[in-house]
């Protein structure tokens, strides 16, 4: 249902200018150096269908019980129509607690009669929400960054929110889309400019996105990596491997991987010093899911 993440940090670099697209809302580290983040995936929420009741409760307790910093829900949000009705029910729960947020899309977002790009510009509208402006792309990949807590003006955590895209764009290769090269491209630009930005000092980093990356699959596998929570069904990941996994081992900025998908799944895994994570499937029976609904 959600994956909560403590980050501590002590940041002592020197001042620099901020870099990439401008930030609505600044982030924070606090006073002991925490800065927490829930992470909602999967809500698969129809509108005024009673199945979806206990999504909106669940996210209820969790921002309670959690009290976060920043929430970030990753994709497959609306499983009907209609879409706009569907999304602004999704994220009151986070919008009348007047927490910060961010949103990526799944590939069954813009399936209930709205555009990526339509969906997009409604969370424009939201209170809280930390999109970027667009531009001229439909769903753009953006960076949050976070403040050091000794520096207000400095950057001390970088938060790379992307766009897993829905399916494969190749009719003689089935399942999910993959990263472009673009996306790499545009992936490792913006963390060599956030290192020169920091005097040559890498910034710790997150990612955040939908579809989990074919390194899912081969680190489970793998006898000597140690998984932490429940794996019950194979990462339904994209068959072709365009290097967003290496581009991020090669950068050495990114900590963690964030993904949701695969509902069966609930774990972490350390793969090549990236720790690899599910969110919890947050829905109701509007999908498969398998998963005690209570805490064990």
């Amino acid at each position: 249902m959600i994956r909560t993440l403590n980050v501590l940090l002590t940041l002592t670099f020197l001042l620099a200018t901020t870099i990439c697209q401008a930030q609505k809302n600044e982030l924070k580290f606090n006073r002991n150096g925490n800065f927490k983040i829930v992470q909602f995936t999967d809500l698969h929420f129809k509108y005024n269908n009673p199945a979806s009741d206990i999504a909106l409760e669940r996210m209820n307790e969790v921002l309670d019980a959690e009290q976060p910093d920043l929430v970030i829900l990753t994709g497959d949000l609306i499983y009907a129509k209609p879409a706009d009705l569907g999304l602004l029910k999704v994220l009151e729960p986070v919008v009348k607690r007047k927490l910060p947020f961010a949103v990526t899309f799944g590939n069954h977002d813009d399936e209930q009669g709205a555009t990526r790009a339509q969906l997009y510009d409604l969370i424009r509208t939201v209170p809280g929400n930390l999109l970027p402006d667009r531009g001229t792309s439909l769903s753009p990949d953006y960076v949050l960054t976070v403040k050091s807590s000794s520096d207000a003006k400095k950057d001390g955590f970088v938060l790379y929110c992307m766009d897993s895209h829905a399916y494969s764009p190749m009719k003689d290769v089935k399942g999910y889309a993959w990263f472009t090269f673009d996306q790499i491209n545009w992936f490792l630009n913006q963390s060599a400019a956030y290192t020169s930005q920091n005097g040559g000092v890498k910034l710790p980093a997150l990612a955040f996105f939908h579809i989990p990356l074919p390194e899912f699959n081969e680190a489970a596998t793998d006898r000597n990596a140690i998984i932490r929570g429940t794996r019950m069904e194979e990462a339904c990941a994209p068959k072709l491997n365009t290097g967003m996994f290496a581009a991020m081992k090669e950068a050495g900025d990114v900590m963690g991987v964030f993904v949701g998908h695969d509902h069966d799944n609930d774990y972490t895994v350390m793969w090549q010093n990236i720790l690899l994570c599910y969110g919890r499937f947050t829905g109701g029976n509007t999908e498969y899911n398998h998963l005690p609904t209570e805490p064990v």
